[in-house]
């Protein structure tokens, strides 16, 4: 099948390294001159910008759009889509919030065109291992791009959620639940670290539990790897970064009076991670002295 690609990112770039080795023709484009030799070089056509991206597919073309969530995903699907023709399709393969999904897949479907969106799991070992397809959009349309997601998935691991929206709020949950599974590793491995008097073995116990414990999971295995590489993690420094998904998964679970404790903590945990120091923590010892006279550490 000839497919268009736009974004050749860390995934991008293996996503379409991998529909190549499926025997796909990728017509790809990138603003960056780096991302795009790489991509000519493993056997992908490089088109020199959107406009001249799309004539270069046969109807009915598909283009994968695969470029950071919000007004940069807006903005190229719209270029794209005005050189597209009713019957077209436009995969969104990024995190875009299943909201502004729902909204450019109607702006879409005024011109005949219409929209996937794929929520897209994998990380950087998607190209080995291959991707978790989430799709949501018209039946017909996912018919069409199916030898896509085929080649992309691993057996079993792509499928159609329902209509246009559904695959981004998929998607959106899954890096929700993503979010209280690394907290909660994280807590325990801390634990286990902090028991000083048993000098405990991390990484032997992060692949042991690997080993038919209901515990056992790919995480886990990720765990053992980061632990051989830097048993201490003495390189890393503990400030993590939240995409999005995690913050609107609460959102979700408010609007819908859903209790999601598990999945909010761990999110309000990646907010105190990036603090050097944290005020009301400050203005909670200051008090503590105020009302009872507890000591407080100066600096």
């Amino acid at each position: 099948m000839k497919i268009g690609f736009i974004g050749l990112g860390r995934m991008g770039g293996s996503m379409v390294e991998r529909l190549l080795q499926g025997g796909h023709e990728v017509i790809a484009f990138d603003r960056d001159a780096t991302a795009m030799k790489a991509a000519e070089n493993r056997g992908a056509v490089g088109a020199r910008s959107i406009s001249s991206l799309v004539p270069a597919l046969a109807p009915p073309r598909i283009v994968w759009v695969m470029v950071p969530a919000g007004t940069i995903t807006t903005a190229v699907t719209n270029e794209a889509s005005e050189s597209m023709e009713p019957g077209d399709i436009i995969i969104d393969g990024g995190n875009s919030n299943y909201r502004d999904t729902l909204k450019q897949a109607e702006a879409l479907k005024q011109k005949g065109i219409q929209m996937l969106d794929a929520g897209t799991s994998g990380g950087v070992w998607g190209l080995k291992e291959g991707y978790c397809l989430m799709v949501g959009g018209d039946k017909a349309a996912y018919e069409t791009a199916e030898p896509i997601f085929k080649t992309l998935a691993p057996e079993g691991g792509y499928g159609r959620m329902g209509k246009n929206g559904s695959g981004h709020f998929v998607k959106m949950v899954h890096n929700g639940i993503e979010y209280a599974m690394l907290q909660s590793y994280g807590e325990g491995f801390e634990i286990l670290k902090a028991k000083k008097e048993f000098n405990l073995d991390l990484l032997q116990i992060s692949r042991l539990w690997n080993r038919g414990s209901v515990i056992r999971s790919w995480i886990l295995e990720l765990c053992g790897l980061a632990f051989s590489k830097d048993p201490d993690l003495s390189a890393v420094k503990g400030y993590v970064e939240d995409s999005g998904e995690g913050r609107w998964t609460v959102a979700e679970a408010i609007t819908e009076n859903i209790p999601a404790p598990v999945i909010t903590l761990a999110l309000l945990q990646r907010f105190a991670s990036r603090q050097e120091e944290s005020f009301s923590a400050k203005l909670i010892a200051a008090l503590r002295n105020e009302f009872g006279g507890h000591a407080v550490r100066e600096k």
